[in-house]
């Protein structure tokens, strides 16, 4: 068999060390030697001898999922192989999360993660009921954490002095020590006369860094997610 699909470029080579690391920029691989966690639904292809289980998020993850739309459903997976992980060819990033780190990301975003790490759903500071529900997991501990994004992400420092302003439906995640709260943008005449459909943002400021989707999330894909 001959063609282009058969080049270096599209052919898996075999991995050289376990865990996970990025295939291409749509699909991570995992060298699996325990167990792993991942998204429901997001394993794309695996070899060896693996088993994937649906994990419980527990009574306070499932009730916060049920009021807000958002949660992080999850497998277990275990054994030894290899499995690769993507989510609607979307582009894949890993973050190595290092102790006394703590990362917040939005449930929609994760793709796959080391048993090392240990996270929990949480609300935003600062948003209340008028966020739209907004529940983020948090990640803490030690291990790679493997991230999609609809496009190239805008990773923006945040610093003391220029706090940075980000539409709530683009924010994919952020770092520790950040604070957050809603900023209204829009004056209420404005509002009244039909907006510039930029009411709210989610306001970040301290030391740190957010990440941006470049794209906001349309109704549809809400519905999908």
């Amino acid at each position: 068999m001959k063609g282009d699909l058969f080049s270096s470029a599209h052919v898996v080579q075999p991995a050289v060390e376990p865990g996970m690391s990025v295939e291409n920029a749509k699909c991570i691989r995992y060298a699996v030697n325990g167990e792993m966690y991942a998204r429901q639904g997001a394993m794309v292809a695996y070899r060896g001898s693996l088993k994937f289980e649906r994990k419980g998020q527990g009574v306070g993850g499932m009730l916060k999922r049920a009021v807000t739309g958002e949660g992080l459903p999850l497998m277990a997976v275990r054994g030894q192989g290899e499995a690769w992980f993507a989510h609607e060819a979307q582009n894949c990033f890993i973050v190595e999360v290092e102790p006394g780190d703590r990362f917040t990301v939005n449930g929609r975003n994760v793709l796959c993660f080391e048993a090392s790490l240990s996270y929990d759903i949480r609300t935003v500071k600062g948003s209340g009921i008028a966020g739209g529900g907004l529940f983020n997991s948090v990640f803490s501990g030690q291990g790679r954490l493997g991230l999609v994004c609809e496009g190239n992400p805008l990773v923006i420092p945040v610093s003391a002095q220029s706090p940075v302003y980000v539409d709530t439906d683009a924010a994919v995640g952020w770092t520790a020590h950040l604070e957050t709260s809603l900023h209204r943008s829009q004056s209420i005449g404005s509002m009244l006369r039909g907006g510039s459909g930029e009411a709210v943002q989610l306001m970040l400021q301290g030391e740190g860094f957010v990440v941006v989707r470049p794209s906001e999330l349309t109704p549809q894909k809400a519905q999908q997610h």
